[in-house]
């Protein structure tokens, strides 16, 4: 298989100078290590490929050579790759070993010791429907790390400090060499941090932080839902080496009410009232959230009639209130006095009804049982 041309592999172009070639392999080098990309099998070859690359580049003879015959030239320059090991790197001298160096050598524990912002918390709040609809102001208790007062967060006791890791020499990786390439891995000895605690704080056994039991208030808006998250700034975990703190996400559930049910911003129940007052008409009391309230039903209700109470709802984000929607069902009487049998019997005869009456076919009896149903 016919190699490619260098510059091509650094996408950069033939009169690129020793800065652009510097910046393009930087870009490269972090993109394709084979530690950023452990799950990737191309990774390795790609960052074979663009060392090789850069090391001809960045050599004036070698490039020179490139230039004018290309491959062909390097036989024997160390521009092939069986000649090529990157574990080689951090010994060479001038401009292609501060580079790696400055990509891969010293400083590699750059990120641990570097400022760190704390975890984020969740807490799972359950509140009441009538809280979710009007809002409500809760205490929550919950753990959080801190850190720790008596070490200033460092881990080490007072008096005594951090030394440097004899494993990595205070440079938080290990580089050894696998195949044709080096691979650095984050030191087990301090994780990756460079440095050792000389003596542990007994406070919080060296961790920096300690644990502590808060009580927060928590304001909750009307409108919440299940599932609504809100984020409190700065209330998670203390951060690391003066980091800022995480976020405290306090996830909203709203338990179910045993008379009224939500639909986006509007409340819908159900009110059952007698045959006679569904035939004459009158005044019925309907529960709302606000108190009860007064509602006329005009002679010849039928089951399935909802009646719309304007702002009685759930209070929307943009200042809004949604709607009480009373849903009515007439009921059948299940048990009768003389009196009412009798009565109902004069009706029966008054109204002429055989039973055998259907619904036409623009509509069926399931279209109509749904419709009583709100389907």
């Amino acid at each position: 298989m016919s190699k490619r041309d260098y510059y091509e592999v650094l996408g950069v172009a033939k009169n690129a100078d020793e800065n652009e070639i510097k910046k393009a392999y930087r870009a490269l080098a972090r993109k394709f290590h084979p530690d950023v990309n452990p799950d990737n099998p191309d990774a390795s070859e790609k960052f074979k490929e663009i060392n090789e690359a850069c090391q001809v580049l960045l050599d004036p003879n070698k490039r020179s050579m490139y230039d004018q015959f290309g491959h062909a030239g390097m036989e024997g320059q160390g521009g092939g790759f069986s000649n090529f090991n990157t574990a080689d790197f951090s010994n060479m001298g001038g401009i292609f070993g501060d580079l790696l160096n400055e990509f891969f050598g010293g400083g590699s524990n750059r990120f641990y010791n570097s400022p760190r912002r704390g975890a984020d918390l969740r807490y799972d709040l359950n509140i009441s429907f009538e809280e979710a609809v009007f809002g409500c102001n809760k205490t929550v208790d919950l753990k959080r790390r801190h850190s720790c007062t008596n070490c200033g967060g460092s881990g080490a006791h007072p008096g005594t400090g951090r030394i440097p890791c004899p494993v990595c020499k205070g440079r938080g990786t290990i580089t050894f060499s696998q195949g044709f390439f080096a691979i650095q891995k984050t030191c087990h000895q301090c994780q990756g941090e460079g440095e050792l605690i000389e003596k542990p704080c007994k406070e919080c056994r060296g961790t920096g932080k300690i644990s502590q039991n808060e009580r927060i208030d928590v304001k909750i808006p009307p409108g919440v839902e299940t599932g609504n998250k809100l984020k409190l700034t700065g209330l998670g975990e203390s951060g690391e080496k003066g980091g800022t703190p995480g976020n405290l996400y306090i996830v909203i559930f709203v338990e179910k009410h045993a008379v009224f049910e939500r639909v986006q911003d509007d409340i819908v129940c159900a009110k059952e009232i007698s045959f006679p007052l569904a035939a004459l008409g009158g005044e019925i009391d309907v529960p709302t959230l606000k108190g009860a309230v007064k509602v006329s039903i005009p002679a010849g209700t039928q089951t399935g009639k909802v009646f719309r109470l304007r702002g009685y709802g759930v209070r929307s984000n943009n200042g809004g209130e949604g709607d009480e929607l009373v849903r009515i069902f007439v009921r059948t009487p299940t048990q009768l006095s003389e009196k009412q049998r009798e009565l109902l019997l004069e009706f029966a005869k008054e109204e002429k009804d055989s039973g055998n009456s259907t619904i036409g076919a623009s509509k069926s009896f399931f279209d109509k049982f749904k419709e009583v149903l709100g389907g």
